[in-house]
């Protein structure tokens, strides 16, 4: 009795650790320092300080419904009805998405960046990978239409975990942007944990994710299985953009393809042929603007 006694004290022990790692590592994924993002995108030419503080913009906050508050930019400096809102990627904050910005303030745009759950000067205490982040995408959606009226042309932009959070959004709460640009999202938070595990740790997803989950459950209120644009992507009736890097071994780009080949109405796709994840824009600038006009031309009506 004594040998069974440890034996199973021994599994749960195992278990348990096991369990906590692993959700661990999903709840609390290591950010980016912020002076090495503002150093990396000053280096790059993609965040020039002086120009960014020069913007006609203004700080603001708002509430997230899970009792934090969401620190976020407003960048105006045009008479116009036209904004985008820009979501960033896991372990990034709202300077990554600077240069994105800049993109569509050439072509017109005011625009609002900010930060997710858990990043930047955001409040929460764990990230969800779209979970929650699509509750708080929506309060940005909320507040722009309140503040700036209901009838504004609205596009979206998100990067990585951002493009998933606004499909998860868009798809599963309401679907109010005049379009949607995703920039390399996962199609399915299980499969690509699963497909992370496999290649980067070298053991079997199918024995650590069902362990992960229940812990993930009783800590974190979600499911791995809840976080999966692709089960919602079909919701979405505005135009879409999907962006995607060919050589992209973190999220691969058939994520995208199952994406795309699941929306209906109004769509376009574009592999990239340089760079890696989320480099899409850093290595094809030309041609990625040159998509997006194409895409605004196409199904927006708007340059």
């Amino acid at each position: 009795m004594n040998k069974l006694f440890r034996y199973l004290f021994s599994l749960i022990l195992f278990i348990t650790s096991i369990g906590v790692y692993c959700s661990n590592r999903l709840m609390y994924m290591k950010k980016k320092d912020e002076h090495f993002i503002i150093n990396r995108e000053t280096e790059a030419g993609r965040f020039d300080p002086i120009s960014y503080e020069n913007l006609e913009k203004q700080e603001i906050t708002i509430p997230s419904p899970f009792g934090y508050d969401l620190k976020a930019i407003l960048v105006e400096p045009f008479k116009t009805n036209k904004y985008i809102i820009i979501s960033h990627g896991v372990t990034e904050n709202k300077t990554s998405s600077v240069k994105y910005l800049n993109m569509f303030l050439e072509r017109g745009f005011n625009g609002i960046i900010y930060d997710h759950r858990r990043h930047g000067e955001s409040g929460g205490k764990t990230t969800s990978f779209g979970f929650y982040e699509k509750y708080d995408l929506k309060q940005i959606v909320d507040w722009l239409r309140k503040e700036k009226g209901e009838d504004i042309l609205l596009g979206m932009h998100g990067e990585s975990m951002g493009a998933a959070t606004m499909i998860l959004y868009a798809g599963g709460i309401e679907d109010v942007a005049d379009f949607y640009i995703a920039d390399c999202p996962f199609s399915d938070f299980k499969e690509q944990v699963d497909y992370l595990v496999k290649h980067e740790i070298k053991l079997p997803g199918k024995i650590f994710i069902p362990i992960a989950d229940i812990f993930l459950r009783a800590r974190a209120r979600y499911s791995i299985k809840d976080v999966s644009p692709i089960s919602v992507i079909d919701k979405i009736k505005s135009p879409m953009l999907f962006i995607h890097s060919e050589k992209d071994d973190f999220i691969l780009p058939q994520m995208t393809q199952k994406l795309f080949d699941k929306k209906n109405g109004p769509k376009k796709l574009f592999y990239a042929t340089e760079g890696f994840h989320a480099q899409s824009y850093n290595e094809n600038k030309e041609i990625y603007e040159q998509v997006i006009d194409d895409f605004l031309k196409e199904f927006v009506q708007i340059v």
